[in-house]
């Protein structure tokens, strides 16, 4: 197909911290934005209609075809409309003039970001975490996340949360707990009524991760405790795969800013690790834009 040929394609990732959208035009350019993010599941309808609202005032374009990825999102069956997505299909296809309109969850995403139409096993490290077996097509084995209270093991929200008992237990070197009192300014109270009581507890918990992590290697406890969040979710989620048979392919921050930590530690477990994105945009569009050829 002659680059000139192709229509207009959106592609929307969706998270509850910001929204990527990629309008990739007929000739292959690209223009992209940043908005707010949405949780499909709790944020106010009135809120997404004004982040449509604002992303298409920003690209100024009909697109007739658009994937749109987010947590969770998966096509109801006979191609009905996820019960989620129900607001932003209708402002979709008023904003946007879009025609087909593709749902679809974020780990999803990210398998054909890392993977594009290759078979491999896909994780989200990010503020959570999340995993499933990809054959290419589809996700076709997961493990349950569970959520920040009973999972999400490797993740941002759990480093964040283990690191956080044992402050408020005296279970960690002086130094660090008081570098890290004075840091951020935290007493029992201030946790408490951030991660039982704040809109966003996974994510306050999540936001001290960028602070320990700058401690991995020059404080043995800080060390110690990294590891255990990373051979936990080795030991808990990956090897439920078949890590012998298949690579591994990791999608968010978290995990790409401890990447070699992950392929030493994967090692010794029989894991490999074949490609880390911190972002899984650029690999969406690639995806995407051969779809078209």
């Amino acid at each position: 197909m002659n680059m000139q040929d192709r229509r207009n394609i959106l592609i929307v990732e969706c998270g509850a911290t910001k929204t990527a959208w990629s309008l990739v035009g007929g000739g292959g350019e690209t223009k992209r934005i940043i908005t707010e993010g949405m949780n499909l599941a709790s944020t106010d309808g009135g809120a997404v209609e004004n982040i449509l609202s604002e992303a298409a005032g920003i690209l100024r374009s009909r697109v007739p075809e658009v994937h749109f990825y987010a947590a969770g999102l998966i096509m109801g069956e006979n191609g009905k409309i996820p019960e989620s997505a129900g607001r932003v299909d209708a402002a979709l296809r008023s904003l946007f003039g879009a025609e087909e309109i593709e749902y679809s969850s974020d780990l999803l995403a990210a398998a054909r970001a890392v993977f594009g139409r290759k078979a491999g096993i896909t994780a989200i490290l990010g503020t959570g975490s999340n995993s499933g077996f990809y054959n290419g097509k589809s996700i076709v084995k997961g493990v349950r996340s569970a959520g920040y209270i009973l999972g999400d093991e490797g993740s941002g929200s759990c480093l964040g949360k283990l690191f956080m008992a044992d402050f408020l237990k005296g279970l960690m070197p002086e130094d660090i707990s008081r570098e890290f009192a004075l840091t951020f300014s935290v007493d029992y109270s201030t946790v408490v009524e951030n991660v039982y009581h704040g809109p966003t507890p996974a994510r306050y918990l999540g936001s001290f991760a960028p602070w320990i992590m700058e401690r991995y290697g020059h404080d043995g406890y800080v060390t110690r405790l990294v590891e255990r969040n990373i051979t936990d979710f080795m030991e808990r989620v990956l090897l439920q795969y078949d890590v012998a048979g298949y690579d591994v392919g990791v999608c968010g921050g978290y995990a790409a800013a401890y990447k070699d930590v992950l392929v030493r530690l994967g090692a010794g477990y029989g894991i490999r690790f074949s490609s880390f994105l911190s972002d899984p945009m650029d690999g969406l569009i690639e995806y995407h834009l051969s779809s078209l050829e």
